[in-house]
């Protein structure tokens, strides 16, 4: 027997998708903001459960991974700009490497927490994020 407003939908009305562990991976990156080790924690649950999750959550660990493998990328580049840049300080060669390479890993950090903020409002309203593989919002 079909539902009467939906007449695709089943009888028992639309399956619900768990939105609990995207919803404490999600805490886990902005919790690792401050610790870092929450942050590899996140991406391995994530990780563990995108094969069997459903459309809307599975846009939500598309979106959770793509956003770890980006900052740490623009959080490599930022680090090795620093490290790079520190010892030639001491001749003030390295200073302008030293602020970029700051700039680039604060810049990330914002960006970080941006996404998952922003992810945290979709997962909310319970909706899939609608563009996991942009590298935007």
């Amino acid at each position: 027997m079909a539902n009467k407003s939906n007449p695709i939908a089943p009888a028992f009305g639309a399956l619900s998708e768990d939105r609990s562990l995207a919803f404490i991976i999600y805490g886990l990156y902005l919790l690792g903001m401050a610790n870092g080790l929450t942050i590899l924690v996140g991406l391995v649950v994530a990780y563990a459960n995108r094969d069997g999750a459903g459309p809307r959550a599975l846009s939500h660990y598309i979106f959770q991974i793509r956003t770890f493998w980006t900052a740490i990328g623009w959080w490599i580049i930022g680090g090795a700009l620093i490290l790079l840049g520190l010892p030639l300080s001491l001749v003030f060669v390295g200073v302008p490497m030293v602020m970029l390479g700051g700039l680039i890993f604060a810049v990330g950090h914002l960006w970080f927490g941006l996404r998952c903020l922003t992810g945290l409002v979709y997962l909310a309203r319970d909706e899939a994020y609608p563009r996991p593989r942009s590298w935007l919002f």
